[in-house]
């Protein structure tokens, strides 16, 4: 008769891949934000106001260039206003981080057999979705500012709006993983988040800037963004980076964000909240 043994070898976890889990943390994130009306409104209708109201301000006396009547102000906040719209919505619905590790279901991803490579990508790829989606939509008022777009200028914008997009929510990923409330994670991104897009060249153009923040604006990422759809949107107004030099600036800014949320994940075991 043959008998087993008492104890049986461990077995190894099966890790259930990359994209599956992945697809499903995006999939989670599109829900839960699209439930919340009062944000998918608000995220639109802050940057709408902001640039009807500054930009109507500031139209009678700001003009690109020296002659008078180049472009209206309304014209040059457009991109600016675009990209507002990107940087808030990235950022912010990374809270959802924070909120995940209090309700336990972070822990729970965590224990489970998968990668951390699939949470961070399926979490940065969920608010990339929304925020590249809300910066789109506001692309629907480019007509107002005698935007005309062609197939492979659309395109091109659609591809910068997903690289500030990436980038900016791997960012907030970064930023919230560590925090244990959202109060401290508001803490920290206001500490440079208005300062990060005022010194892109979204309210005024980096030629007239004085030194040292002409300096400040050159190794902003952002700054290159703001320059990439503005060269595609108006591509006969005078332009401060060629358009391949942005897009470059963009991708090894997208590559490093990346970077820097992944090993964040990996340095940190998360807790249940208090």
């Amino acid at each position: 008769m043959v008998t087993q043994s008492a104890t049986l070898p461990a077995q190894p976890r099966i890790s259930a891949g990359v994209m599956l889990p992945a697809f499903t943390l995006w999939w989670r994130e599109i829900v839960r934000f699209y439930r919340q009306r009062s944000r998918v409104v608000g995220v639109i209708a802050s940057p709408l106001l902001f640039w009807v109201v500054i930009g109507s301000g500031f139209g009678s006396s700001f003009r690109s260039g020296d002659a008078a009547g180049q472009q209206h102000y309304l014209d040059y906040f457009y991109p600016g206003a675009l990209i507002m719209i990107v940087l808030f919505t990235s950022i912010f619905t990374m809270m959802s981080v924070i909120e995940d590790r209090k309700e336990g279901f972070l822990l729970s991803v965590l224990v489970a057999p998968v990668p951390r490579s699939a949470i961070v990508l399926g979490k940065v790829m969920g608010g990339t979705t929304l925020s590249a989606i809300q910066g789109l939509i506001f692309l629907a008022f480019a007509p107002l500012v005698g935007v005309h777009l062609t197939i492979t200028s659309f395109l091109l914008i659609v591809l910068t709006v997903f690289l500030v997009s990436f980038s900016l929510t791997a960012l907030g990923f970064a930023i919230a993983w560590p925090m244990d409330s959202n109060q401290a994670f508001h803490a920290i991104i206001n500490l440079f988040l208005i300062p990060l897009w005022l010194l892109s060249g979204a309210l005024f153009p980096l030629s007239g800037a004085s030194g040292w923040m002409r300096m400040l604006m050159q190794i902003n990422p952002l700054t290159y963004g703001v320059e990439a759809l503005r060269i595609l949107l108006y591509p006969d107004s005078p332009a401060d980076f060629s358009l391949s030099a942005a897009m470059a600036t963009l991708v090894l800014f997208t590559l490093f964000m990346f970077g820097l949320a992944f090993v964040m994940a990996n340095r940190r075991t998360t807790k249940p909240a208090a």
